[in-house]
């Protein structure tokens, strides 16, 4: 029987990179707002011009849609999550194009970061708040905005035409 290829594609190394930094950034600034600036007793704070600090707990899918307000759910969507980054992780170890690698890393960063907020807090914390533009009523976090940005970028990398031979 053949050995599994452990090996890491350069756009792997790159995604599981980009993962870690994701999930860093995500948590340390969860953790700045929570106990740091205490957002939690404040609500809701001007940052600069539209952007406001509000928090918000998320027990939801994205942006607050259906929500779960059961434990069974709770934890459901948090291995679900955990599913899909272990899929996608699987697929970034033969990321064969960088943009690709960088898709994957923002997404696997942003999942996992969220589904640690499920697991500690039972909700996800977010923060980030435009609403006052009139047009983006949704509150959101860091790692929301990674997996936002991932998704668009492998629709991008998805429509770039691969020039290489088949096979």
């Amino acid at each position: 029987m053949a050995e599994p290829d452990m090996a890491l594609t350069p756009a792997g190394r790159l995604a599981f990179g980009l993962a870690a930094a994701v999930l860093a950034v995500d948590q340390a600034v969860k953790a700045w707002i929570l106990y740091g600036l205490d957002l939690p007793s404040r609500f809701s704070l001007p940052v600069l011009g539209p952007l406001r600090f509000t928090m918000v707990w998320n027990e939801g899918v994205s942006f607050g849609f259906l929500q779960a307000r059961h434990d069974l759910v709770r934890w459901g969507l948090t291995l679900f999550a955990l599913a899909v980054a272990l899929a996608l992780a699987a697929w970034a170890r033969k990321a064969d194009r960088r943009l690709l690698g960088v898709s994957l890393g923002l997404i696997i960063g942003g999942a996992v970061g969220n589904a640690i907020d499920r697991a500690r807090f039972g909700a996800v914390a977010d923060f980030i708040d435009v609403s006052a533009l009139g047009f983006f009523p949704w509150v959101f976090n860091v790692a929301d905005s990674a997996i936002t940005i991932g998704v668009i970028l492998m629709l991008a990398d998805s429509f770039r035409r691969d020039d290489r031979p088949a096979g």
